[in-house]
């Protein structure tokens, strides 16, 4: 975790000849926060050598030295009793409290650069003083980030931890809440760490926007400190940060197209839309076509693969990079095609951790990932819905279309509290004679507005179907091409590139 951010660094421009002790007090600290601040903030100079590991678990039958008590900064302020650890685990719904509307809030602003790389399978146990801060990391449990996590939340703080891990082994993370300062939290961090694995890591939840306070639990091996206020994506970015692998730190975005029923288009529009990621935002896109028995992304980019995504999910784990590479088909110079086996001969059925697996794989080959979903609803469907970073949603405006919709909305929006809610694209708008229901009604159905409304173009997709091409290629300047330009610029945050023009047309084009 970085180190606190300064909110204001326009007092560097006062005086060129600050003290640089002062300068990192200013950067690191703030004055109007709320939190009293101790000791000297130099107090504590950056350890040389690199922090220890928190955990000093000796192996069983041996019994961890007592170091001897040794002065301490803090030993001034003497913090009150610590209170007596819970007898057992005290069961609270963390679900009942809104830590949105607390009195004293937890949420806060955070940046939107979460890592990619999702969480590993991980153990962590949080200990927490309030109620409130139990529920807002029960929250972060539940995001799809921490999804493959195993997470427990119980009430009591240092000592409920101090006493749950003295005969049992400690989990890869531990969430700590302490309202103490001083020696006596120290004292009951090294308490702590005699039961602690070595190679567990800790977080601690204090109250103290202290840098010397930050300095020192990092000498001690702390992993990270925070203060609140702070959002649940704030502890998920936190823990992410810990884990992320240097060795493979990328990881693409998903974006899971799914429609409301069949027949809609909603492989269409996941073409579409890869194809003008990757040429109209100049992106590398990973094309998925995930409806094994029905797939048509490789007739609609006239590509025809002996091995296909089917040969991936038979062994998901033999699947590495140098395999996908021969795996992927190259339709342009950006986008590249896992093509879907679109045969009957087989059942594959595969359960959710190979579609994981294959996904997990596929996102470091590029910086988009479109996964083009059958309608169907199994397992692995919803799993891949949930999990993805961004879902789009294709209707026809049609009762059957708003119903199936809104049943995916109210699904996500449970799941996914912390993610924006799915994108609405409404294909096949505007056929003569048929009744539809309006945008607008789709609209307030929904709680958002349709991306994107395509018009009933039959001779225009129905020719770009014929002839293996996307609907840029067959008429660039067609509304449906600018609205899929449109989409992908909404995805990927990227503007689409301007286009070159000629020799002349610089000169005398207007």
């Amino acid at each position: 975790m970085a180190e606190p951010q300064s909110y204001d660094d326009d007092f560097l421009d006062e005086d060129e000849f600050l003290d640089p002790t002062e300068v990192e007090r200013r950067l690191l600290s703030d004055g109007d926060d709320g939190f009293e601040e101790f000791g000297d903030q130099s107090g504590f100079e950056t350890p040389a050598e690199p922090a220890r590991a928190f955990g000093s678990r000796k192996p069983a039958g041996e019994a961890p030295a007592n170091p001897e008590p040794q002065a301490d900064a803090y030993s001034e302020w003497d913090d009150p009793p610590a209170p007596e650890a819970p007898q057992g685990p005290e069961e609270v719904n963390f679900g009942e409290y809104d830590i949105g509307a607390l009195s004293d809030p937890l949420m806060g602003e955070i940046d939107d650069d979460l890592p990619d790389q999702p969480i590993p399978r991980i153990t962590i146990h949080a200990f927490c003083e309030r109620p409130e801060s139990g529920a807002l990391v029960h929250n972060a449990a539940n995001d799809r980030r921490l999804s493959r996590a195993h997470v427990e939340v119980e009430l009591g703080g240092l000592p409920a931890a101090i006493e749950r891990f003295g005969s049992q082994s400690t989990p890869d993370l531990l969430i700590i809440e302490s309202g103490m300062r001083g020696q006596g939290l120290f004292d009951q961090l090294e308490e702590l760490a005699g039961v602690c694995d070595p190679d567990t890591k800790v977080i601690i939840i204090g109250a103290a926007n202290d840098i010397s306070l930050y300095r020192e639990l990092m000498k001690r091996g702390v992993s990270e400190y925070l203060v609140p206020p702070m959002s649940p994506l704030h502890l998920i970015k936190t823990v992410s940060n810990l884990y992320l692998d240097p060795e493979a730190p990328f990881a693409g975005k998903t974006i899971a197209f799914i429609g409301a029923k069949g027949g809609v288009g909603a492989s269409t529009v996941a073409h579409n839309t890869a194809w003008c990621i990757s040429e109209s935002t100049m992106s590398d896109c990973v094309l998925v076509d995930m409806d094994l028995s029905f797939g048509t992304a490789g007739l609609d980019f006239n590509q025809d693969p002996a091995q296909t995504l089917g040969d991936a999910l038979a062994d998901p784990d033999r699947l590495d990079e140098a395999l996908l590479d021969r795996l992927l088909v190259r339709c342009t110079d950006r986008l590249s095609l896992f093509s879907a086996p679109a045969t009957l001969d087989k059942d594959w059925d595969f359960g959710p951790d190979a579609y994981d697996t294959v996904i997990d794989t596929v996102r470091r080959a590029a910086p988009f990932i479109t996964l083009d979903l059958p309608h169907t609803w199994s397992p692995w469907v919803k799993q891949t819905i949930l999990s993805a970073d961004q879902v789009v949603v294709t209707v026809t405006p049609e009762l059957a279309s708003l119903r199936n919709a809104k049943n995916l909305f109210d699904l996500v929006h449970a799941s996914r509290p912390n993610d924006e809610p799915p994108k609405v694209v409404v294909n096949m708008a505007g056929i003569a004679k048929r009744p539809e229901i309006p945008v607008k009604d789709f609209a307030e159905a929904l709680g958002v507005q349709p991306s994107l409304v395509l018009p009933f173009e039959p001779q225009l997709f129905g020719k770009a179907a014929n002839d293996g091409q996307m609907i840029a290629e067959v008429d660039p300047k067609s509304k449906a091409a600018e609205g899929f330009s449109h989409l992908a610029e909404m995805i990927s945050g990227r503007v689409a590139a301007p286009k070159k023009k000629g020799l002349f047309g610089g000169l005398f084009g207007k």
